[in-house]
């Protein structure tokens, strides 16, 4: 368990009975599901308790090598046997705030008018044509904010229709009260005291919903789940059968650190127990980020592609009492985001790769960084745009081929281009042409007419805060001051 940027309270037995009994109100009388209700419980009496689930260097092995992706046999490529035992899950909760958005970040178009949802929705498809069935099932995990503009969106694709819900929620949880550890109370704006639990939220999501015992009613073993930002995270069928032939419980796609991933978390194996475990920085000594920073040491990362089968976590949710033990994450927050004055409160989180420990068949496989293609900011949002990337037949999203794997680094100005309302002003045609672009760099506020083509390694820079008109045409291998 680790618990960021948290001083964490201290409680007598008496203290935290009513704190559980004050949670456990208020979480029923909102209509949470009884298993996010047990997971929550178990989360707030573990940091209650103090634990703070520090990884020091000397309990973990680093991973020497692993499978790869591309090494896997080529002759099971083809089969399709096993999609009608498959269920795809998209993790859809996320508004996009880092770009400005308000909305649910998978509508937002991501080549010419096609959202995230358009390509998710059509790589289904592709599929169930190909195993000319209504296989994988195929389900959006939403959020209370999600949830209507999503399921509207997909009206567009009668097809994905198999006569139930496309969709089930994420649950939220209610934020504690740092002195009393019992649910803040917040009058003025109800829906304030209460937060998202994280993707980790998708187990007992799946149990509280009844969607796991249904699916498993209906034969359905395995499933893969990715992030909906992630393009990247399609099905692959050499995969699907790597997954069931080991017979594991749980898999997770990682890929190799860079220098840009240094201070993330990667992937280890407990020594005391042998189980592979996930290591943020939060959970590491200070004395030990030196090793935790060594991407030679640790070289792999969670890329939140993951496989599960849906009875082994049945048979482990049952075993736990209704829910896994995961990891924890725990934030010190003002009770108002937008008030810093407001009081902090404790927000409690866990991630669904984090359940990897909670297994005792589990594996991992390293796949290319196209498999981890995500857009968390407008400079990846650019690059998708661009020329640099087309759209396959089997409705990917990938780097051209004269790319070589290799996406162009683009640097935007984070005061004009980091929210997407002011980026798209910047862009009114649409984005230059990268295919040919090794970096582009954009410093002050220019707006970039049709037709630009960028070759090489390309600067604008304007110095004033007045916004600046580049004209059509093609600029290379250059700093263009305007």
């Amino acid at each position: 368990m680790s618990v960021r940027k948290a001083q964490t309270p201290a409680a007598g037995r008496g203290t935290r009975l009513r704190a559980e009994q004050a949670i456990r109100s208020k979480m029923r009388a909102a209509g949470v599901a009884a298993p996010t209700i047990t997971a929550f419980l178990n989360a707030v009496r573990r940091v209650v308790e103090g634990e703070r689930g520090m990884l020091p260097e000397r309990d973990l092995e680093p991973i020497e090598s692993l499978p790869r992706l591309d090494e896997l046999d080529e002759g099971t490529s083809g089969d399709a046997s096993l999609l009608n035992q498959l269920v795809v899950v998209k993790v859809n909760g996320g508004l996009g705030t880092s770009m400005g958005l308000d909305s649910a970040k998978s509508l937002l178009p991501v080549k010419g008018e096609d959202a995230f949802l358009d390509f998710i929705a059509r790589q289904i498809l592709h599929l169930r044509n190909r195993a000319g069935a209504q296989w994988p099932a195929f389900y959006l995990m939403n959020s209370f904010n999600t949830q209507k503009d999503t399921i509207a969106y997909l009206r567009k694709y009668p097809e994905l229709d198999t006569g139930e819900p496309l969709d089930f929620l994420q649950s939220m949880v209610p934020k504690i009260d740092v002195k009393t550890c019992e649910p803040v109370s917040w009058p003025a704006q109800p829906e304030l005291e209460w937060c998202p639990p994280g993707h980790g939220d998708i187990y007992p999501s799946l149990l509280g919903s009844g969607l796991l015992g249904r699916l498993l009613a209906r034969g359905i073993k395995f499933m893969f789940v990715s992030n909906s930002d992630n393009l990247g995270a399609t099905v692959d069928l050499k995969l699907l059968r790597y997954f069931s032939d080991h017979d594991l419980s749980f898999l997770m796609e990682v890929a190799e650190r860079t220098a840009m991933d240094r201070k993330g978390g990667h992937l280890a194996r407990r020594r005391s127990d042998g189980r592979l475990v996930l290591r943020e920085s939060a959970q590491c000594p200070d004395e030990d980020q030196a090793a935790f920073q060594d991407i030679e040491r640790h070289r792999f990362f969670n890329t939140n592609n993951l496989w599960v089968r849906l009875d082994h976590l049945q048979t482990e949710q049952d075993r736990q009492g209704g829910a896994l033990p995961l990891p924890l994450i725990a934030n010190m927050k003002p009770l108002d985001p937008r008030n810093s004055e407001s009081p902090s409160v404790l927000q409690l989180e866990s991630a669904m790769g984090a359940a990897i420990e909670c297994f005792d068949r589990t594996g991992a496989i390293v796949g290319p960084k196209t498999r981890f293609a995500p857009v968390k900011t407008t400079l990846e949002l650019l690059v998708l745009r661009s020329d640099a990337c087309r759209v396959t037949e089997d409705h990917r999203l990938v780097l051209e081929d004269q790319r070589h794997g290799q996406p162009p680094v683009v640097d935007l100005d984070s005061r004009y281009y980091q929210m997407l309302p002011d980026f798209d002003r910047f862009f009114p045609a649409g984005a230059p042409s990268l295919l040919r672009c090794d970096s582009l760099s954009v410093s002050g506020p220019v707006r970039f007419a049709p037709n630009v083509v960028c070759e090489g390694n390309v600067a604008f820079v304007n110095a004033s805060s007045e916004t600046k008109n580049l004209a059509s045409g093609t600029y290379r291998d250059g700093t263009f001051r305007l």
